[in-house]
């Protein structure tokens, strides 16, 4: 099979070469590069990811930590050696580091919750004691309350809709939320909002433990006193440190009060186990919770509130602590001013070796390979820089405070920015510029997966299609969730986020058992995603630096913002479809006489009418851009002088920028880009052409008719930009 395989990739890189198709090369360079990426593949070594992350995940490395000052030393070190100039760039953030940390049940039997997972005699890194860090939530407000406890799913917003129909109010209460369903910094922003005044979150396991199949250490799943940690800051407001918004949090920086920083929350959040959790649970009475409120605890899930009666406090060290990022740039032989930027983050909130470890060390394998090629006289054209970021975990702080510190050199010099995280088994997953899409395809059309022996397409392709998907290979939209985010977000460079996934599920996030005894027995024994990951990604790479016109195109990219402009047409047209249907359920009494009396349902009030919204600006301006998408896709720039090359890629690299706000998203002025966006209400999850989609979802119709004037300025800017780049073919 594998003999047969690179007999058919020759073939297919044979005929690449003579039509051109690869994009951004003409003939000969095609066939250069080609050349290249076989070279880059052979200096691979899985043995390197396994010896590193053994070195990287050895002991607890958040932000601050001596450890996680050794890894960035260590990372520099290697960085020279394979011929790159590096540097730490150095950052004072917030860090908040729990004091006190105190959860009990005072009613109506008493309980203190342990807080703290127990070891695994088959793991010495989870044996570590006070090395390892407390499972806590980061930037949770200090505080000291007492309460009646209230169940609340997930902590969505649809839950809290549910609740209203049952008449509970969360008012004064604690809730308790199970993690999932959205980003877990959702759950204690929305419970504030209805005015709750505590927030618990646990692992049910029904989602990451035992229902989904054995526990650590027989499998791969979070044992019973395992405790997910992780940031609740308000990144949908802004990522990054919280005392900085917009600005490099260097030494002398002007810093806010921290009790004037907004993304710091407003009631006290811990996380906890399943097993802490469960007393809490079971002493809740109250309606029963709807089917799928309901986990895989061995009791009836009940809402309350009470009569459980929940005492919360929680004290913090809030410090500032030293992020270290690690910069290494290998210098571009024709055009050294454009960055081509490669990233991953390296703290942990413990010891990291799935999140992050295993992308870091895939990257610098990669790195590494680049830099052999470059001393043996293979430079790339434009410059690559490598990027190791600290403090993500917080709240994506390294890499955001280096690009607010850096953003006038990034507006002049950058042109892509390619990011990893968390790697594991099974099929590739990529989001990002749509401009970039084609480029991507091309890629993984030509890298073989490592357990089938197929491309990573083929693969791909076979799985949506057996879940009876659509099989083409599309790259999903970013919102956050990692480091590619103060990138595009909000500074207009175009960004890829790629990793491996679907056959490595754990529990493992953000616990003690993140491990590499976990890792190389779950997620990818054998680094051989690792190595794929490396490859995948270190092609990119290549591509981005040495073509001759950047391979951005517009085709793909024009048909998913259409795509998406007929979603948001299309909710608004199902939103007053479903408020006619609800107002008419209203007049006949009809939930009332439908429900059980014994379950004292609340009728709902009559939803507003849904006006109907103008779109034409958007539509007519989308229109527009589709003549010059035509245009633009039928140019060879290839073909053009190396001078007026030059002059394209200097429009091209800022064609994203265009579609960039200065003003922002409402309420939100740090996220600037107009097509993607992370959700107000969810987090991580993307919202697409968010001004107009939030402010309908929201119900707020003013603003979504200015926002669909906004958007279509946007577009028609963005046009302009790319007829400037079509007169010049």
């Amino acid at each position: 099979m594998k003999k047969q395989y690179v007999l058919l990739l020759l073939c297919v890189w044979s005929h690449i070469a003579l039509a051109q198709t690869i994009q951004g090369f003409t003939t000969k360079s095609t066939q250069d590069q080609l050349a290249l990426e076989t070279q880059f593949d052979a200096k691979l070594k899985k043995e390197n990811l396994d010896e590193w992350m053994q070195f990287m995940a050895a002991e607890p490395h958040y932000v601050g930590t001596e450890y996680g000052k050794k890894n960035a030393e260590w990372m520099k070190k290697q960085f020279e050696s394979w011929g790159y100039d590096v540097e730490i760039d150095e950052y004072q953030v917030l860090f908040p580091y729990p004091k006190l940390r105190l959860l009990e049940l005072t009613e109506p039997t008493a309980f203190k919750a342990a807080l703290e997972p127990e070891p695994i005699a088959e793991d010495k890194y989870t044996q570590q004691g006070e090395a390892l860090l407390p499972s806590y939530n980061a930037f949770s407000t200090d505080g000291d309350v007492t309460a009646e406890l209230v169940f609340v799913n997930y902590g969505v917003p649809k839950d809290y809709e549910e609740l209203e129909k049952l008449g509970i109010d969360v008012k004064g209460k604690i809730v308790i939320a199970k993690y999932y369903g959205s980003w877990r910094g959702i759950k204690p922003k929305l419970a504030a909002e209805k005015g709750a005044i505590g927030c618990i979150i646990y692992s049910d396991p029904a989602d990451d433990g035992y229902v989904q199949g054995d526990v650590y250490p027989e499998g791969a799943f979070k044992p019973e006193t395992g405790v997910q940690r992780g940031s609740v800051m308000d990144m949908p407001l802004y990522p990054g440190d919280v005392l900085t918004p917009g600005y490099g949090a260097t030494k002398n920086a002007k810093r806010l009060d921290r009790k004037e920083a907004p993304t710091i929350t407003k009631i006290p959040v811990l996380p906890i186990s399943y097993a802490d959790a469960q007393p809490f649970l079971e002493a809740l009475n109250g309606a029963v919770a709807p089917s799928d409120w309901r986990g895989g605890l061995p009791i009836t899930y009940h809402i309350g509130p009470g009569p459980a009666k929940v005492h919360l406090k929680l004290e913090f060290d809030w410090q500032l602590k030293p992020a270290y990022n690690v910069i290494a740039k290998l210098k571009g032989a024709v055009y050294p001013e454009e960055w081509v930027m490669r990233g991953n983050h390296h703290d942990a909130w413990v010891h990291g070796a799935s999140d992050p470890v295993s992308g870091m060390v895939a990257l610098m394998e990669e790195a590494r390979a680049v830099g052999e090629l470059a001393k043996a006289g293979q430079q790339p054209k434009r410059t690559i820089v490598y990027c190791a970021w600290d403090a993500e975990e917080p709240g994506l702080i390294g890499s955001t405070e280096w690009v607010e510190d850096h953003q006038e050199v990034l507006k002049e010099k950058a042109v892509v920015y390619i990011n990893t995280d968390g790697n594991g088994r099974g099929f590739l997953g990529v989001g990002g510029s749509h401009t970039l899409e084609t480029m991507v395809k091309e890629i993984a059309g030509s890298i073989e997966d490592p357990q089938t022996g197929v491309s990573l397409v083929e693969r791909r392709a076979a799985a949506a299609k057996v879940a009876n998907r659509d099989t083409d290979f599309r790259l999903s939209a970013l919102g956050s969730g990692s480091d590619y985010t103060p990138f595009i977000q909000h500074t207009g460079i175009p960004s890829l986020n790629l990793g491996f996934g679907g056959e490595s599920s754990g529990g493992e996030y953000h616990t003690i058992f993140d491990t590499y005894s976990h890792y190389t027995r779950f997620k990818d024994p054998g680094f051989h995603y690792g190595i794929t990951l490396a490859k995948t990604a270190g092609h990119i790479t290549l591509r981005m630096a040495n073509a001759d016109i950047l391979p951005f195109e517009m085709s793909a990219w024009y048909k998913t913002v259409s795509e998406y402009m007929d979603e948001v047409t299309e909710t608004t047209e199902a939103m007053r479809k479903q408020a006619e249907k609800q107002q008419q359920l209203v007049a006949e009494n009809a939930y009332v006489i439908a429900a059980d009396p014994k379950d004292n349902l609340k009728a709902p009030e009559a939803e507003k009418d849904i006006p109907y919204l103008d779109f034409s600006p958007l539509q007519n301006a989308l229109a527009s851009v589709k003549t010059s998408v035509h245009d633009f896709s039928k140019t060879d720039f290839t073909s053009l002088s190396a001078s007026k090359q030059k002059m394209v890629n200097a429009k091209l690299k800022d064609l994203e920028k265009a579609l960039l706000s200065e003003s922002g998203l409402p309420r939100r002025p740090w996220f600037k880009h107009q097509i993607y966006a992370p959700g107000f209400y969810t987090g991580y999850g993307v919202k697409t052409l968010p001004g107009v989609r939030e402010a309908i979802e929201q119900k707020n119709f003013e603003e979504a008719q200015e926002q669909i004037e906004k958007l279509a300025k946007i577009l028609t800017a963005f046009k302009g930009k790319l007829d400037e780049i079509v007169k010049m073919g």
